[in-house]
């Protein structure tokens, strides 16, 4: 049997022998952010379980989108996390810093104080909205969810429409089945389930909001309130475009006099609510044999040759489990160590990269994060 490879679009690695759908050629590239999530134990008293909050903008700049989120649980227990959009210009932004100094404001660190870390975990969202979204069937199959980027970026909420789109999707193929045609001809009518219903209502009216903050957090704020009142009218839509094409080099962001690794403004790790990212890592639960190939498929030419002087090497920084380390070896030249073992799926190194250098694919053996309680 002929292997199959199913691209949203980009035939970068389709190679010799491999057939190629073209689900997402006349759709807008999706647009992402990295969420980094993590569950407490909290004092007594701090929190009412029901209690939803969400945040914008602290503690970052107007030229960077995204914020925070706390969901208080029954028996003391918050869900806290923060997403920021993976679209940066600033080749030394940190995500998982920006968690940390999140989490240092004082209104924020009054509840957490006294409390303890129980799980932890990071995760790409896919907020590019409707217009990203690919063809969804095909021939013998279907994508319903996230995979598809069945996501509301205004409300930061999926797993409805994950269940919609599953729905949905079990219709049309339990159909497909009984006629004996599971052609993409007769998995269309999964197509016209999401135009005719409530997932097209929900998802058309805001589908240009994440590609307005691409302008800053004024631009996309007063976008987001017109959707809000013209239900969506525009028009014409705004263009998205990958994130990693938006991250410029250290030379034309900081000036050729800055230092590639500045260390002022990082928040303080005290182990207690601010955390290295190893020991987020442990709380995270992630495991894979130490012995199976590499899920990280990496180009290391420009890690060697480019990256250093052009980026600073960004995938330290973005990466929020320490999977990848530059040091120079014996005779200076930097070399990448990947510490495969320590990643927790969010799959943002394959996203964000700016040479498009590293491949993510899933591990042998099902290992990973296990996020019992997340």
């Amino acid at each position: 049997m002929r292997p199959l490879a199913v691209s949203l679009g980009d035939p970068a690695g389709v190679g010799p022998g491999r057939a190629r759908l073209p689900l997402a050629d006349r759709r807008q590239q999706q647009q992402f952010a990295i969420g980094i999530k993590e569950l407490w134990q909290l004092q007594p008293g701090r929190v009412e379980a029901g209690d939803v909050t969400h945040t914008l903008g602290f503690p970052l700049r107007q030229e960077e989108f995204g914020g925070g989120f706390l969901y208080a649980l029954p028996d003391n227990h918050l869900s806290l996390g923060f997403v920021a959009g993976l679209d940066y210009r600033d080749p030394l932004f940190d995500p998982h810093d920006a968690f940390n100094r999140f989490k240092r404001h004082p209104l924020l660190a009054r509840v957490l104080e006294g409390g303890r870390l129980v799980r932890y975990g990071a995760k790409a969202l896919p907020e590019g909205g409707w217009n990203t979204i690919p063809q969804p069937y095909m021939d013998g199959g279907l994508i319903a969810g996230d995979a598809a980027g069945f996501l509301n970026s205004l409300r930061l909420k999926g797993i409805h429409l994950a269940m919609r789109t599953g729905m949905l999707a079990a219709d049309a193929a339990y159909a497909a089945v009984r006629t004996g045609d599971t052609s993409a001809r007769a998995l269309a009518s999964y197509q016209r389930g999401i135009d005719d219903g409530p997932v097209r209502a929900e998802l058309y009216p805001v589908r240009n909001v994440h590609q307005a903050f691409g302008h800053g957090l004024v631009a996309g704020l007063a976008f987001a309130g017109l959707s809000l009142l013209t239900k969506g009218w525009w028009p014409f839509d705004l263009k998205g475009r990958a994130g990693y094409t938006r991250m410029r080099t250290l030379d034309s962001y900081l000036g050729t006099n800055t230092s590639p690794t500045p260390e002022d403004g990082r928040a303080p790790v005290d182990r207690r609510t601010t955390f290295d990212r190893l020991t987020n890592v442990h709380y995270s639960g992630t495991s894979h044999r130490e012995d199976q190939p590499s899920h990280l498929i990496v180009d290391t030419t420009p890690c060697s040759t480019r990256c250093g002087a052009e980026y600073g090497h960004p995938c330290m920084r973005f990466c929020p489990a320490q999977v990848y380390e530059v040091a120079p070896d014996a005779s200076g030249v930097p070399r990448l160590t990947i510490n495969a073992a320590n990643c927790v799926h969010c799959k943002t190194c394959d996203i964000m990269d700016p040479y498009q250098a590293i491949t993510w694919v899933p591990p042998e053996g099902g290992g990973g994060p296990q996020y019992n309680g997340m």
